[in-house]
């Protein structure tokens, strides 16, 4: 039987609305209700989700995207589906989930984490972890300038299938900064308008791991790395609108790391519309900003937002272990 959620108080809490409605623990989703309009319900700024052993708390950090989820033990507490279930919601809810107090995780509790919400995957470039090769390092080093992923991007998007989910967790931090920025990508299409969504709606573009944005330290990884495909490029054209399978609503489905030109279209042609498209998606007003701590998790929905490391921390090193979830052939 389906346990209804409890809202914690908290100002401006939300009340159910014609266009949106209240969601249940336990229930089933296969499509989640449209919410019309710029932004997610504003639901209470903390929920609590009733589970079979103990209930997990979710708090919004941000209006845009993100909340913190606590009350939850990645390493034990995933053996109740109903916890499961509830995160993977809060997930869906909030499109980038953190997750605090984490570094018990040894790597094989990691991996067995992220295969409760998708099946692993391993990245096309660098190697993974030897007995973890879904496991891939992120790591900047001490005398090292600039960060892997240092632009505005979403994962492998250059993929047939990019992943649909990236979860990374913090291994070694340096003692400031290395924050992360998430962009909500929903909210970038949504508040376009209506004369530039019927332009962009039957347009594709090219997708490229060869593009000059990506960054150096990924290509200083593939030159340390033996196993690395380093004279392999890939290239896919995908919607510039894309639909998330699972709540249906639109997404903005460019990015400044990976997106060279619409289909059919030069780069000439192109790049007007696309660097307006890159600045309007990274707005401040569609973003949330993560501190991390040792042995902070963090999961995005890679088919809605985007993200960016921010390079701060120079002559300090910064270690991250990264998986990323199979994804869909966007449509």
């Amino acid at each position: 039987m389906a346990v209804p959620i409890r809202w914690l108080p908290s100002a401006g809490a939300w009340s159910a609305s014609k266009s949106c409605v209240p969601l249940f623990a336990g229930s089933s989703r296969t499509l989640r209700p449209k919410c019309h309009g710029p932004q997610q319900p504003n639901r209470s700024t903390v929920a609590r989700f009733a589970s079979t052993t103990r209930p997990i708390t979710v708090k919004k950090i941000a209006g845009a995207c993100g909340a913190e989820v606590s009350d939850v033990d990645l390493a034990k507490d995933l053996a109740d589906p109903s916890i499961v279930k509830e995160i993977r919601n809060a997930l869906l809810d909030h499109s980038v989930i953190f997750f605090r107090g984490q570094g018990h995780l040894t790597q094989a509790d990691f991996l067995a984490f992220s295969k409760h919400f998708g099946k692993p995957v391993q990245y096309p470039f660098v190697s993974g972890l030897p007995e973890y090769p879904e496991i891939i390092q992120v790591l900047k080093r001490e005398h090292e300038t600039s960060n892997f992923g240092g632009v505005w991007h979403a994962d492998t998007t250059y993929l047939d299938r990019p992943p649909m989910g990236t979860i990374l967790l913090a291994r070694e931090l340096p003692p400031y900064g290395g924050d992360t920025c998430f962009a909500n990508q929903y909210l970038a299409y949504e508040t376009l308008s209506e004369g530039l969504k019927k332009t962009l709606s039957p347009l594709r573009a090219i997708s490229s791991s060869a593009k000059a944005d990506v960054s150096k330290t990924r290509e200083d990884r593939i030159k340390e790395d033996a196993g690395s495909m380093k004279q392999t490029d890939f290239e896919v054209s995908h919607p510039v609108v894309r639909t998330h399978p699972e709540t249906g609503r639109k997404i903005l489905y460019v990015n400044t790391a990976h997106t060279l030109r619409f289909d059919g279209w030069t780069e000439e042609e192109s790049k007007p519309l696309l660097d307006y498209l890159f600045t309007h998606q990274v707005k401040l007003e569609f973003t949330c900003r993560f501190r991390w701590e040792p042995g902070s998790v963090a999961f995005w929905d890679n088919r809605c937002v985007q993200h960016n490391p921010v390079n701060d921390y120079h002559g300090y090193k910064r270690l991250m272990h990264r998986i990323t979830l199979e994804g869909d052939v966007p449509k």
